[in-house]
């Protein structure tokens, strides 16, 4: 399977908008680690009030391009060490995440 059938597959039968516990969910992640994502701009999403709406093409589009960091920081900053580079949605896509 492509990755590109794979992410038509993940998002079949989806709204347009989702939610975080949704996108936690969809994505195999725990709430607060999918809400340090959305904060740190590792995946898209608006904040309404308390409440975060994740656009459902926008992330689509973001895991497609395996966007790996957030926006206007070092891709190497963060928690992974030194010898481990591979993007956290790249792990999403494969399948290969810990």
């Amino acid at each position: 399977m492509t990755s590109e059938s794979g992410l038509d597959a993940l998002f079949e039968g989806r709204g347009q908008t989702l939610s975080a516990p949704e996108v936690a969910e969809l994505l195999a992640l725990t709430k607060p680690g999918l809400y340090k994502w959305l904060k740190d701009g590792v995946i898209p999403g608006y904040k309404v009030g308390g409440t975060w709406f994740i656009l459902r093409d926008e992330l689509k589009e973001t895991l497609r391009q395996g966007a790996n960091a957030a926006r206007g920081r070092d891709p190497h900053c963060g928690s992974r060490t030194t010898n481990d580079h591979r993007s956290p949605l790249r792990s999403v896509i494969e399948g290969t995440f810990q």
